[in-house]
């Protein structure tokens, strides 16, 4: 039999990679026989360019300033002429010492963000996979754009302060030095959410409050956001503000899409393309997805949906390892899963379940293991 263990991270608790680790020694130790291939997956969050260096693309490491300017190290991976750039490494909320707050909420750039593209850019890249999950900011890209050569100038003249609320001081965005060498690189967004940039679904109003924002500082943000929009559609002559997706990353893509010639993809379809998953599951009897929390989110299309409709094109059948489920049967199924195996089953205390993780995960997979792999008629091919 052959197993293909294929889960994203379980936020808070275990990156991908760990989960992938665990599942792949319990179902070893209750099936030795078995050949199991551990392949952990990212859909453009947190673990995208551990995915692409494991694929075959090498790490480089640069110090660029964080989402508040102090000195972060970041990585991305490079392959020949391709990088792969996560945004959280840059610009991530983990990136705040004491967690985000009102104050990050306002203030928190994507500049480091724009600094890794520039030396990717260096190094002869001309194709860059930008994963845009986990950022801490709310500043629609102008960080990005800065760093790249553009300029963002009050009514003096003068370049604004970093951040999302002092767009607003905006008067002017001057793109006449924007780095030439964008015109000719094929930038690739993985992103899963189709929000727009300002309004009710909009970057402020529904990313913002997670980032730490308070009701007042969503306001600004929107009115930061709105402003700033103008200021690009000034510049470019199209306002793309509403366009689908334009608010993901804290309006990061309506910079990227308004300004760089960016085109989006869903960030799971990207990466199980980038480390050839296609390869990895064929002749699969059985492929094991899980994340942390699977619900109407998943559904949209995050990581496990991806990689179970990928499986199922295999042939192969797909069971969920998860920290807990709000899905009903029918939505699983629907979803392509034959079975969810979910950690609050066998520890149902949440914050016990995540403090002790690697024990509870590693029951839930034994789970697995004793009614997929020992029996048959339980749906896996043989």
């Amino acid at each position: 039999m052959r197993i293909v263990v294929a889960p994203d991270k379980f936020k808070g608790s275990l990156t991908a990679s760990e989960a992938a680790r665990i599942i792949g020694a319990a179902l070893r130790a209750c099936a030795p026989e078995a050949t199991i291939v551990e392949h952990p997956v990212a859909d453009g969050g947190e673990g995208t360019v551990d995915l692409a260096v494991r694929s075959g693309f090498a790490p480089i490491v640069r110090q660029v300033p964080g989402p508040l300017g102090t000195p972060v190290s970041a990585t991305y991976a490079l392959r020949q002429r391709e990088a792969v750039i996560e945004m959280a490494s840059a610009a991530g909320l983990a990136l705040l010492p004491d967690g985000p707050d009102d104050h990050t909420a306002a203030r928190a750039s994507t500049h480091g963000v724009g600094v890794l593209v520039a030396d990717a850019l260096d190094r002869g890249a001309d194709r860059i996979v930008l994963g845009v999950g986990g950022s801490a900011s709310t500043d629609g890209g102008a960080g990005l754009l800065v760093a790249l050569g553009a300029r963002v100038l009050d009514a003096e003249g003068r370049p604004i302060a970093p951040g999302g609320a002092a767009l607003v001081m905006g008067a002017r965005l001057d793109v006449s030095g924007l780095d030439s060498r964008l015109r000719g690189t094929d930038l690739v967004m993985a992103c899963d959410v189709d929000n727009p940039l300002v309004g009710p679904r909009g970057a402020a109003r529904v990313f913002s409050p997670q980032k730490g924002a308070s009701a007042a500082t969503v306001g600004r943000l929107e009115e930061a956001l709105m402003h700033w929009s103008a200021l690009v559609a000034a510049e470019t002559g199209a306002d793309l503000a509403s366009a689908p997706s334009a608010g993901a990353a804290g309006g990061t893509a309506y910079a990227a899409l308004a300004l760089l010639g960016a085109r989006l993809k869903p960030g799971v379809d990207l990466l199980l393309e980038l480390s050839g998953f296609a390869r990895v599951v064929a002749g699969a009897d059985l492929v094991v997805v899980g994340e942390g929390s699977l619900d109407a989110q998943t559904l949209g299309g995050k990581g496990p949906a991806g990689v179970a409709a990928a499986a199922r094109e295999s042939g192969a059948s797909v069971v969920a390892v998860v920290g807990r489920t709000t899905l009903t049967r029918a939505q699983s199924a629907r979803m392509g899963l034959d079975r969810v195996y979910a950690m609050t089953d066998v520890e149902p205390r949440t914050d016990v379940s995540m403090r002790e993780a690697e024990r509870v995960l590693w029951s839930t997979a034994q789970r697995v293991a004793n009614e997929c792999l020992q029996r048959p008629s339980n749906g896996v091919r043989r």
